[in-house]
């Protein structure tokens, strides 16, 4: 089969092996990028309030109204643009958008410990 042809099932096919690597689950500690741990969480956060917005049918303007930003900020923070805000400051567009935020606290898996929950409420 020629280089670039595509087999019976579709897949492109050549006479390069393509390499596959696992990620961590992190794709921001996967790049070697600072704080993945926080860059994972802001990007998680976001991803629900972008969900929030579509869900209620918000436009930008009317989004940015509720979270107290203007449409410019709303349409970069959609975007992934999250310099400049903290973790706090995305709870806070959470609650805005009528949710209620739970931190739940437990032990590393294989240690026994009580469970925590801790109740954020804007």
């Amino acid at each position: 089969m020629r280089r670039g042809s595509r087999s019976k099932n579709g897949s492109a096919r050549g006479s390069e092996e393509m390499r596959v690597e696992v990620g961590s689950g992190n794709v921001f500690a996967d790049l070697g990028l600072p704080r993945p741990e926080i860059a994972l969480a802001k990007a998680e956060l976001v991803r629900r309030i972008r969900d929030l917005i579509v869900r209620k049918k918000l436009t930008q303007v009317k989004a940015a109204a509720l979270l107290g930003l203007d449409q410019p900020k709303v349409s970069s923070l959609l975007r992934g643009k999250v310099d400049g805000y903290t973790i706090d400051r995305l709870l806070r567009y959470l609650n805005a958008l009528g949710q209620r935020v739970e931190i739940t606290i437990r032990p590393i898996r294989g240690q026994v410990r009580q469970q925590e929950r801790l109740v954020v409420v804007g």
